[in-house]
């Protein structure tokens, strides 16, 4: 007989709107098995900090309320306990789950719990109606409360809400697609929970499904760890149904930035060699891309296959593993940059490319496109496709906590490795941050990431040195 499913409606009063600035200034917890409650919790929390004379005019909480009321380390073993293999509900659950996991974060530990969103909820099953806050929702409904915009008055008007939800028609249906992700909890690969899905970390990293024997056969990245495995498990192709029956456990490793998610995944993979992994476990790279110009006096790229005399002479901007990744990476700038397939190798026949009676080339191969104003975009192209660089730099990016920073160092042409550095560390200078650099072989790949990464985000922060 399936296990009974028990929901936590949670409701807080804070002094902002933002987790990591503002503080909780009271919490209201519900216990309900969908159809009754069965127990509340309720507490005022000193929250370190005056509130807002705007805040206490919509809550009533004022400063003198809440100066001798627990902080919330005090209540915290208490939250977590209620809260503990419950279903986490709030109107707007963002919100109030964001603020939960950074008080928590603070104490050194990690919050984890499964979400459901009423708003999301009442949209799909009561559609029409003019507005979805909780207060229009009370009106609508005819919910009685006895003070709005305090923490347990809001979540009994919350679970009275959910209640309703869960009794209209396909209520309950909704509610298990949504907390199980579109995952069927009898697909899961033996060993792996829903419990243990919701577990995972909703933050940059690399993760690792394992199969009985404990050996890595996949390894995988996303900014979003939690949201991307429960997509390997959702997913009812045959491949990913495959894939399901070989994972036996999961392991990840946070990293605080996509970039670094990106550079560590391209290592774990050349590393370890999973069997399921194949797009970046070569270690050689038999092809390059060279540029040079042509009698015209335009800009060409065009993909080879590497020998010494090949190379001789050759303005080299990459090297590449298969020839289909080399030819991808010119079809790719083609796209983007709107440059002559005629110019890049691509189209070998006499007069104008095929791309050119599509309009997605301008006319270089047919007279029609002068060479300095084409050569303005291929020299972007020169840059994208360049593995090495010009410059030493650090990249600096978010840590995987508040107290430190993520460093990438590029020296020498070349990426040589990231690390993580204390904030309070990171300004005595450069020979500090370098300490912090694990350092890794060189190979081109990594040096497309990081130019990659660098040419799709313009506001990262770059120190050269």
């Amino acid at each position: 007989m399936p296990k009974k499913k028990l929901y936590a409606i949670v409701d807080l009063e804070t002094t902002g709107g933002l987790a990591k600035r503002d503080k909780i200034t009271e919490i209201g917890i519900v216990i309900s098995d969908g159809k009754e409650i069965l127990d509340t919790f309720q507490s005022l929390i000193y929250p370190e900090r005056s509130i807002p004379t705007e805040i206490t005019r919509i809550t009533g909480i004022t400063d003198s309320m809440v100066k001798e009321a627990p902080k919330f380390y005090e209540v915290a073993k208490e939250v977590v306990q209620l809260t503990e293999g419950k279903i986490f509900v709030a109107h707007n659950v963002r919100f109030d789950y964001s603020f939960l996991k950074e008080e928590f974060g603070k104490l050194g530990f990690t919050y984890t719990r499964r979400q459901l969103d009423t708003v999301r909820l009442a949209r799909t099953h009561f559609p029409g109606l003019r507005s979805y806050s909780l207060g229009n929702l009370i009106k609508e409904f005819d919910i009685k409360v006895n003070a709005r915009h305090r923490a347990l008055d809001d979540a009994v008007a919350t679970t009275e809400l959910l209640h309703k939800i869960l009794d209209s028609q396909h209520g309950e249906i909704s509610v298990n697609a949504i907390v199980n992700a579109g995952i069927r909890e009898s697909k899961l690969p033996v060993g792996i929970t829903l419990d243990i899905l919701h577990a995972l970390p909703e933050k940059a990293g690399v993760y690792y499904f394992y199969n009985e024997y404990k050996k890595v056969i996949y390894v995988g990245k996303s900014i979003n760890i939690k949201s991307r495995v429960m997509q390997h498990f959702s997913k009812m192709t045959p491949k990913a149904e495959r894939m399901a029956k070989m994972v036996n456990s999961i392991s990840y490793e946070e990293t605080g930035s996509e970039l670094i998610a990106l550079l560590l995944e391209s290592r774990e993979i050349k590393y370890l060699s999973p069997e399921i992994n194949k797009a970046q476990r070569t270690k050689h790279y038999p092809y390059f891309i060279h540029c040079y110009y042509d009698g015209q006096g335009y800009l060409c790229f065009q993909w080879v296959k590497s020998s010494i005399k090949r190379r001789k002479n050759k303005v080299i901007l990459g090297e590449y593993g298969s020839k289909l990744s080399a030819q991808s990476q010119l079809n790719k700038l083609t796209s983007e940059l709107q440059l002559c397939l005629s110019k890049m190798n691509i189209y070998d026949r006499e007069g104008p490319c095929y791309h050119y009676s599509m309009l997605k080339c301008l006319g270089a191969c047919c007279g029609k496109e002068d060479a300095e104003t084409y050569n303005e975009r291929a020299a972007l192209g020169r840059d994208m496709l360049k593995q090495t660089f010009s410059d030493d730099f650090i990249i600096k990016l978010p840590g995987r906590t508040d107290e430190e920073i993520g460093v990438v160092l590029v020296e020498e042409g070349n990426y040589k490795g990231y690390g993580f550095i204390d904030t309070s560390d990171y300004n005595y200078g450069i020979e500090e941050i370098k300490e912090a650099i694990n350092y890794e072989p060189e190979n081109p790949e990594v040096n497309r990431i990081v130019a990659t990464h660098l040419h799709g985000n313009a506001k990262l922060e770059v120190i050269k040195i």
